[in-house]
């Protein structure tokens, strides 16, 4: 494996075990769970690959719960027993910091399965970020933002063409440092290995493995659009015709339940008109790479030919930094749009109420088309009832990162950080 990069989740991991009993983090496959879990954990049962270790508590998870703490479970959904197993031991030692769970897939809910409040934590890994990758000169924070600082950095960063490499290579700790071509095919067998493999391992119905690889290829052509389920079902439909909308929808629950599939979920703010919401979410894949594999696009040129697509891909892809740094802010990453057609592509809330509205441009030139946008949200939403906006942001690709004299913040996503 290459060389371990470090992670914002080490020190968050290491924090909530000195006061949690137990931790749980999720995140999808070859995100890097294991090796960070292993890094901060003291002994280590591997429930995927150790099959004598699952073997044994599949009969009894009591017999493995031994071990050095803090101790890992990895896989952990693969035994579902072993929650209710690791929720009474918690109770019995009444010390924090005894195990962690890492898994792949949620399991589906079980009435058997007890709650784990005042017990556990969550945490979900994401793939890579740039500060993470060291693409990022991260000099403009996300809580910078959050609190309504002026920006001013005028590094640019990556060059536009390089961040599109970034885009279509990924932020799997596994293929950094390949070449592009080969980043493209190990984008491209992660989501064969999703369409006729992992799926299948979630309990319930059986999964068509080539209905998997249709409807993954139509969330990755409606990127960051609020997409419905029956134009997915028809997109997705082979010669038999449209998939049965509920076959999608237990479909795309599936995807979700893997973390395939992240959901940026319309913001409700009190607004001061009586036009309706819209409350559809935003379907994107958790990592521009697997977006771009499969649309079987694995070059820059090829990239470029498509300015569309690039766009739609671009957003996405900042909404995949957004969503990995929102967290260690205490904030999510929404979208906004109402019946008038009026729209915002993310609004990042933290847990105070406050928020920024964010544009996503392709480049400096399409700037100023994003600017009455944000000021007419601005105008619209009730600010007591809804928290403070703090900032008027548009994220380009590259360029400094500045605030203009009409109060809007531009800032390069080469430069976005923590």
């Amino acid at each position: 494996m290459n060389q371990y990069l470090p992670r914002h989740l080490d020190a968050e991991i290491a924090s909530q075990l000195g006061w949690s009993a137990a931790v749980v983090i999720d995140g999808p496959k070859a995100v890097g769970k294991t090796e960070t879990a292993t890094r901060l954990t003291n002994s280590q049962v591997f429930l995927d690959t150790d099959l004598a270790s699952r073997g044994l508590a599949l009969a009894d998870p009591v017999l493995v719960l031994g071990g050095a703490a803090p101790r890992l479970f990895d896989e952990w959904q693969t035994v579902p027993n072993l929650w209710n197993a690791v929720r009474h031991e918690v109770d019995r030692r009444k010390k924090p910091g005894q195990f962690v769970l890492a898994g792949s897939s949620s399991p589906s809910d079980d009435q058997t399965r007890h709650t784990g409040t005042g017990r556990f934590s969550w945490l979900r890994m994401q793939p890579l970020t740039l500060i993470e990758t060291g693409h990022s000169i991260g000099e403009v924070s996300l809580r910078q933002l959050l609190r309504g600082e002026g920006v001013n950095v005028s590094d640019p960063g990556l060059r536009f063409d390089e961040l599109i490499e970034r885009m279509i290579s990924g932020g799997w700790p596994m293929s950094q440092g390949f070449p592009l071509k080969e980043s493209t095919k190990y984008a491209k067998n992660y989501l064969d290995q999703t369409a006729k493999v992992d799926v299948s391992t979630l309990d319930g119905p059986k999964y068509d493995s080539v209905k998997v690889s249709r409807l993954l290829r139509s969330l990755a052509r409606n990127a960051a659009t609020e997409v419905s389920v029956r134009t997915l079902a028809t997109d997705a439909g082979g010669a038999d015709g449209p998939l049965h909308a509920d076959t999608t929808s237990r479909y795309l629950e599936a995807l979700q339940r893997i973390f395939i599939v992240e959901l940026q979920e319309a913001w409700g703010p009190r607004i001061r008109t009586r036009t309706p919401l819209r409350e559809s979410p935003k379907r994107h894949l958790t990592d521009s790479s697997l977006t771009l594999a499969a649309l079987r696009i694995g070059s820059p040129d090829r990239l470029f030919a498509e300015p569309e697509t690039l766009g739609l891909i671009f957003e996405s892809f900042v909404v995949q930094q957004l969503r990995a740094y929102a967290p260690f802010v205490d904030a999510e990453v929404m979208h906004y749009r109402d019946k008038s057609g009026l729209e915002c592509d993310a609004i990042v809330q933290n847990g105070d109420g406050d928020w920024i509205a964010i544009e996503i441009k392709l480049g400096s030139g399409l700037i100023d088309r994003a600017v009455p946008n944000l000021k007419k949200l601005r105008d619209v939403v009730d600010q007591k009832a809804s928290g403070e906006m703090r900032a008027m942001v548009v994220v380009v690709p590259t360029g400094p990162s500045y605030l203009r004299p009409d109060g809007v913040q531009v800032v390069a996503l080469s430069s976005l950080g923590l």
